[in-house]
């Protein structure tokens, strides 16, 4: 009995060499931590939820070090160079002076003669915090990348006083530098001047479009009176138009505009009866206040004008502000050469005027006298440019520019008609040669116009709309559209500035020819079909290959033309308008083959001493015709 229990009491003896094993879990044996963790490695020992906050507080901080030091090192500065604008100069493509522009119209006006309502109505336009901010409000700057973001746009990110400061102290330059100096300054002037000052100071700094710096030439120039007899309606469309003068000033803005500022004079009004400002049932019965026609600068009669406000607009949409450019400085190169110019302006004229050089055919009226009558109600528009770079060579936008503001080159607000039916062809096309003979519809028309440059607002609804061209359009945007079919499919956008520079500062302008709109063969295919049909009828006389489509529109207030070579576009339009009340009525003489007329007149005269060029198969003509669709050699 001993043997045994000797040895089992020798096996748990702790003498022993051989202790029983522990099997139980690492995190329960004996001398092991409870709770203990597997110790971080590599990178993740670096984001631990305190190390994180740590972080934080050190960015934190370090960003309100950096200010602090901002804040004492940026000073008020001395008032911008307003004072020393410059005369912009244009020029032609050879180098000689189109026009001079840029004389600086302000009167400065106090704020007491500044209605209390039209006070009202920039404050709820522009930043309805104004009197309880500090110059700078951190939700409005949030609200406004939201509003950037989201394509609202209804209410910016910059304060009132922000506004002044850049107007006043600063340049209009988009850097990081000068937001940031923008910021500082905004909080130290808020501290300095009182809210009447500051709002005083926007209101007499601002840019209303129209050469009119500050509220009082703004009142001049929209509505010819003093800035004291300014109605409240009056003032919420000046304040709503200080956000896209140029876009939103009625004589010239397009129906998507007109909408636009509309809508933004209504929120201007609604955000004041919010505000407690204006009465709910007085804002009930407001009706928008159409503006005066402007008055042009002397010295931008006939066509100089109309090339210099198309040269600004470009230059806008490119990124250079109204200030920048209304503050002068720039020498700005058209591509417009001089002699197309000249030979697109006696065409256009000798056209309006019923004196053209076409000859009169059976339903038309080419050779005809037009009465007088006719003649005052006939508006005519015409681009020309190069297909292969999009370069605007010559540009007609009306009869004078002093007399009939709004330019008929860029106006989109008439029915383009027959002109749109390639559009049509090219989306099928488009759609059977990228996804099969099944494809097509108004979606893809729809599609294929965008991707061509067309707005696409309105007249896509039904496939009848579509037919009957029912859209609207300009002279400029079909010219684009036609030279992308005769350059293989891809976008062009027309441009008319060559260069534009203020010192050692150049604006960056953007490249004409663009995306693959549609694919080359749908593109070869409809230049094809134009130049069969194009030049077997209407073109009959021009001494070259041509292509092209014209029409009457459905209402007959518009009547086209839209031609192309393999070295020139150019769309010819007539517009039905009335004289004194600049509505649109229908054409005296809706006459396709007219328009015609004067296309085939100016290609000849443009060309005349350019040898005649074929459309070559896989370049940028993209289609190649046969002797029998070439005009004759001779008139």
């Amino acid at each position: 009995m001993a043997g045994p229990l000797t040895a089992l009491r020798e096996r748990f003896t702790p003498d022993s060499e051989q202790a029983p094993r522990d099997t139980r879990p690492p995190g329960r044996r004996r001398g092991a931590k409870r709770h203990g963790r597997p110790k971080r490695t590599g990178i993740r020992r670096f984001f631990t939820w305190r190390k994180l906050i740590a972080y934080v507080a050190c960015l934190c901080a370090l960003l309100i070090g950096a200010f602090t030091v901002l804040y004492y090192s940026i000073d008020i500065p001395r008032a911008n160079a307003q004072a020393k604008a410059q005369s912009n100069v244009y020029k032609y493509s050879d180098g000689t002076i189109l026009a001079r522009t840029g004389e600086i119209n302000r009167e400065m006006v106090t704020l007491d003669r500044i209605p209390t309502g039209v006070q009202h109505a920039f404050v709820a336009a522009e930043n309805k915090s104004f009197y309880k901010d500090r110059g700078v409000d951190p939700m409005g700057i949030l609200r406004g990348l939201v509003n950037t973001v989201a394509g609202k746009g209804t209410q910016g990110g910059s304060t009132i006083t922000q506004q002044y400061v850049k107007n006043y102290y600063l340049s209009q330059e988009q850097t990081a530098s000068r937001k940031i100096k923008e910021l500082v300054i905004s909080l130290k002037v808020d501290q300095r001047n009182s809210k009447e000052d500051i709002l005083a100071g926007y209101l007499n700094t601002s840019y209303f479009g129209r050469v009119a710096y500050g509220v009082q030439a703004a009142a001049r120039a929209y509505y010819d009176k003093d800035v004291d007899d300014l109605t409240v309606e009056q003032g919420a469309y000046l304040a709503a138009l200080v956000q896209a003068p140029s876009q939103y000033d009625w004589a010239v803005a397009s129906p998507k505009a007109k909408r636009l500022v509309t809508r933004r004079w209504n929120y201007v009004l609604d955000n004041m009866v919010d505000m407690h400002w204006l009465d709910p049932a007085q804002r009930k019965h407001m009706r928008f206040p159409v503006p005066v026609d402007p008055k042009p600068a002397p010295g931008l009669d006939g066509q100089a004008g109309y090339l210099v406000d198309a040269a600004r607009n470009e230059l806008i949409a490119s990124g250079v502000s109204e200030q920048e450019l209304a503050a002068g400085g720039w020498t700005i190169t058209l591509n417009v050469d001089p002699d197309k110019q000249r030979a697109l302006e006696k065409t256009m004229r000798q056209g309006l005027d019923g004196t053209a050089k076409g000859k009169a055919r059976a339903g038309g009226s080419a050779g005809k006298k037009q009465t007088r009558a006719d003649a005052a109600a006939t508006q005519g528009g015409a681009v020309s440019l190069d297909p292969k770079n999009g370069r605007i060579l010559a540009l007609y936008g009306g009869r004078d520019y002093t007399r009939h503001y709004l330019s008929n080159a860029t106006r989109g607000d008439y029915q383009v008609g027959a002109a749109f039916q390639p559009v049509t062809d090219a989306a099928a096309m488009d759609a059977k040669v990228r996804n099969g003979p099944d494809a097509g519809g108004l979606p893809e028309v729809k599609r294929t116009a965008r991707a061509l440059g067309m707005d696409t607002d309105g007249g896509f609804g039904t496939r009848q709309s579509v037919e009957l061209g029912l859209m609207g359009s300009s002279p400029l945007k079909m010219a684009g559209v036609y030279a992308s079919f005769a350059h293989q499919g891809k976008r062009i956008a027309p441009g008319i500035v060559k260069s534009a520079r203020r010192g050692d500062e150049t604006a960056g302008l953007p490249k004409a020819v663009g995306d693959q709109a549609i694919a080359p063969a749908a593109a070869e295919l409809v230049a094809r079909n134009l130049i069969m049909d194009g030049s077997k009828d209407a073109v009959r006389t021009v001494r070259r290959p041509s292509a092209g489509q014209g029409g009457v529109s459905d209402d007959k207030r518009a009547a086209w033309y839209v031609g192309y070579t393999p070295d020139l576009v150019t769309a010819v339009a007539l517009f039905g308008e009335d004289a004194e009340k600049r509505k649109q009525i229908p054409l005296r003489n809706p006459s396709a083959q007219r328009v015609a007329d004067m296309w085939s007149d100016y290609t000849e005269q443009a060309l005349h001493n350019v040898p005649p060029a074929w459309f070559g198969s896989g370049s940028e003509g993209g289609a190649i015709p046969n002797p029998a669709q070439i005009g004759p050699t001779g008139r």
